[in-house]
């Protein structure tokens, strides 16, 4: 997230203080409704899809965004159809891009930086912004639960390579067998004026079993246990793709997309088949019910180096921070996680089991703490969209 120097050396194989969240979280299972922040999640209204950012062989946008984001509140499931192209990446081939050189080389892609100066201050935001929580390493080999979250390579279209985090989600329209894997709207494109990334490449539980750790040179398989699964498909929001930039603000609160992968080997198993597991994504979920997050992610800027899986425990309920009323609140918790971690899920425990409910987007230097986008009304219709649509 950001470039804060931490002292002491990196803990890389030590054990955690505290259990992995993916087995330990609790969450009160009392109140019901979606938070208040967006009208549109009332029950009984029609939810708002976001736009599906789909992009030609050229990585040109085709968003065919209407005059006014405004006009989303009306789209239906067939408009997404109307708007989603064939694949981002036709005719890219991404199979044999990633070699262990460039994958090496890649750096952690920076977050958008907060700056107070920008911020409009809203009735939603808390006076006080949550204090540091250190970044810890996960104990090598990673567990089970932790298969889901990996790291998503990325080509900026100008030889450039770099990374962000990335989760494994459950597709309710193809159970057991999901291929959906959710980031940050900055992860996969360059917002305002720009373009997707090409190459995109998830590698999930990167690292497992600490064979690249404290410099060590490893073997691709050590590296990437459960292989490489290109980016067939890709979503951003419709308000990153037309207000996004470097500076956090209103457009972070929208700072949530998705893609859709396939298996590069061909052996016919899904993401999820060969991880093991899925997390399935909580939209709408209740502010009150939300009294810890945990956050997970491979941050790369120092005292971090990309090549571990690292977490925030926050046990205490989030912190609110808003540019723009009509959107939906962000999260925020304590974490010195540095440029990397972007787009890394943040976890609570629901029905007793984890589940997504943000991502890593924006964060001050040095870094202190993160906000990540509330998954409401938008983000569920285009989750909504990508599963039930026919490959």
């Amino acid at each position: 997230m950001s470039n804060t120097v931490r002292t002491g050396p990196v803990r890389r194989r030590a054990a955690l203080a505290t259990a992995s969240v993916l087995a330990v979280l609790s969450l009160a299972a009392t109140a019901c409704g979606p938070e208040n922040g967006d009208p549109s999640t009332d029950a009984g209204a029609t939810a708002a899809p976001t736009v599906a950012a789909s992009a030609s062989a050229s990585g040109k946008p085709g968003l065919g965004l209407p005059t006014s984001l405004a006009d989303l509140a009306n789209w239906s499931l067939d408009d997404w159809a109307k708007f989603a192209n064939d694949n981002i990446l036709k005719n890219d081939v991404v199979k044999g891009f990633w070699d262990m050189t460039k994958m090496e080389a890649a750096a952690g892609r920076d977050t958008p930086e907060f700056s107070t100066q920008s911020a409009t201050a809203q009735n939603e935001t808390d006076p006080q912004l949550p204090s540091p929580i250190p970044a810890k390493p996960q104990a090598h080999p990673y567990n089970a639960a932790t298969a889901v979250l990996g790291k998503l390579f990325l080509e900026d279209g100008k030889g450039g390579g770099g990374y962000c985090s990335a989760t494994v989600v459950s597709d309710p329209a193809n159970p057991g067998r999901s291929n959906l894997v959710y980031t940050a709207s900055h992860c996969l494109h360059e917002g305002k004026g720009g373009k997707f990334f090409q190459k995109m490449t998830f590698v999930p539980s990167f690292n497992k079993s600490g064979a690249y750790s404290n410099g060590k040179k490893a073997s691709e398989a050590e590296m990437a246990p459960y292989g490489w699964w290109a980016a067939d498909e890709a979503y951003v929001s419709p308000q990153w793709a037309a207000e996004g930039g470097h500076d956090g603000g209103p457009v972070s609160q929208y700072d949530f997309g998705m893609i859709h992968v396939h298996n590069m080997n061909g052996d016919g198993k899904s993401l999820e088949e060969t991880v093991g597991s899925s997390v399935p994504v909580w939209f709408n979920a209740p502010r009150e019910q939300v009294n810890s997050a945990f956050a997970y992610g491979y941050p790369s800027a120092a005292p971090f180096d990309g090549r571990e899986l690292e977490h925030c425990d926050s046990t205490v309920k989030p912190a609110k921070l808003s540019f723009e009323a009509t959107r939906p609140t962000m999260y925020v918790i304590g974490c010195t996680m540095t440029p990397g971690s972007s787009g890394g899920g943040w976890f609570v425990t629901k029905d007793g089991k984890p589940a997504l409910i943000s991502v890593n987007s924006i964060g001050p230097k040095p870094a202190a703490w993160m906000a990540g986008p509330s998954l409401q009304a938008q983000a569920k219709n285009m989750f909504d969209y990508v599963s039930k649509k026919k490959r």
